[in-house]
């Protein structure tokens, strides 16, 4: 009976072949989360994914397609995205293709919807970053091109932030761009209002990647003790084992007394640190989101950030914030030594812009808006 119940629905493919672990195969969760939750009445779901069994709370609700060898290579993964799913579609017939990580794949829908994640084309690196991540720069130029293919076929682009549907619209000519705001999830945030806070200490809890621009806050800190102030303390989550990248940061700032290198913590001692630090620092010069920036937020920190549109965009309205030039280590200095002789009443404050619809703020609303018949 379930057979035929499911042969007058429509079906919905969603597309993530390569999500397996970390933030995205969170965010692929998520949204099948809320399809299972709000559309199953009205639709058949077909997941493709890498593995199956990372997605087994959904078994007997969404039907799995499983491509194992998509990681393979790119060409494989090239394969899939433009030849393969053709014929798949053809035969599954969907009333919305919706494929989750940045490419517009070949394919026959109703409605064709693409979810582009990655902001990197709009990244401009210097010289020396070129040099320190040659591949990282060879990417973001791939980027454009990935994108581009297709991108017209789509009834709707799905990015992150205002900031890049502009620069979306400039660079693929497109207007149909939906703005999701990411749900972010609070719940394993393990605030603890009777920690004691350290005076003067500010963290940066990131990746080392080259944008993540880690050194602006080792110069910062070099201005500052330069000038005798040593009474504050600056962690990175940095060790030097990571990469070619942090083994030169944390080489060439190993002196700093107030700078210390404490190297990825666990989701759990990143809360102890959130708890007992002042401050929170975030310096990346792109991002889609920047999910620490949330995080301290809900922490009620201080926050001394890139002053770049995604900051703003992510922090919405705030008023314990500093924003500084992300190439200037003197401006940094100066907003740091604000905190930490407590000129607090000089905060710049965040207020947010309203955005232009298609907006949202859940897998909901997105489900809604491009599903509308």
């Amino acid at each position: 009976r379930n057979e035929n119940k499911n042969m007058n629905k429509k079906t919905i493919i969603i597309s993530a072949i390569n999500f397996s672990e970390g933030g995205p195969l969170t965010i692929y969760k998520e949204c099948l989360k809320c399809l299972e939750e709000n559309f199953l009445e009205e639709y058949k779901v077909v997941a493709l994914v890498h593995d199956k069994s990372l997605f087994s709370e959904y078994e007997g609700k969404i039907e799995f397609m499983e491509f194992k060898d998509s990681k393979k290579s790119y060409l494989k993964r090239l394969y899939y995205e433009y030849i393969y799913f053709k014929k798949l579609s053809e035969k599954l017939k969907p009333y919305l293709w919706l494929s989750l990580h940045d490419m517009t794949p070949n394919v026959v829908a109703d409605k064709r919807v693409v979810y582009c994640h990655n902001p990197m084309m709009f990244y401009k690196m210097t010289k020396e970053e070129r040099k320190k991540s040659f591949k990282l720069f060879l990417f973001s130029k791939f980027y454009k091109y990935a994108y581009k293919i297709n991108i017209k076929k789509n009834n709707y682009v799905i990015v992150q932030q205002d900031w890049i549907r502009k620069e979306f619209k400039k660079a693929f000519g497109i207007e149909n761009i939906i703005v999701a705001h990411p749900e972010v999830n609070l719940e394993d945030l393990k605030i603890d209002t009777n920690t004691k806070v350290e005076k003067n200490s500010f963290i940066y809890p990131s990746f080392p990647r080259v944008f993540k621009n880690f050194e602006i806050i080792c110069k910062a800190a070099e201005i500052l003790e330069n000038k005798n102030i040593k009474n504050f303390k600056v962690y990175l989550t940095i060790d030097g084992s990571e990469n070619i990248y942090s083994k030169e940061i944390t080489e060439k700032y190993n002196k700093l007394e107030c700078v210390k290198f404490i190297g990825l913590q666990s989701r759990e001692n990143l809360m102890r640190y959130y708890n007992k630090t002042e401050t929170v620092i975030f310096s990346s010069k792109i991002e889609t989101w920047g999910l620490p920036i949330t995080e301290a937020k809900e922490f009620k920190k201080k926050l001394i950030l890139a002053d770049l549109p995604y900051a703003h965009e992510t922090l919405g309205n705030y008023e314990e914030v500093f924003f500084f030039n992300p190439d200037s280590a003197e401006e940094l200095a100066s907003k740091m030594e604000s905190v930490i002789a407590e000129k607090d009443t000089s905060f710049d404050g965040n207020i947010c812009k309203e955005i232009e619809q298609p907006y949202c703020n859940s897998w909901k609303e997105l489900f809604e808006i491009i599903l509308k018949k």
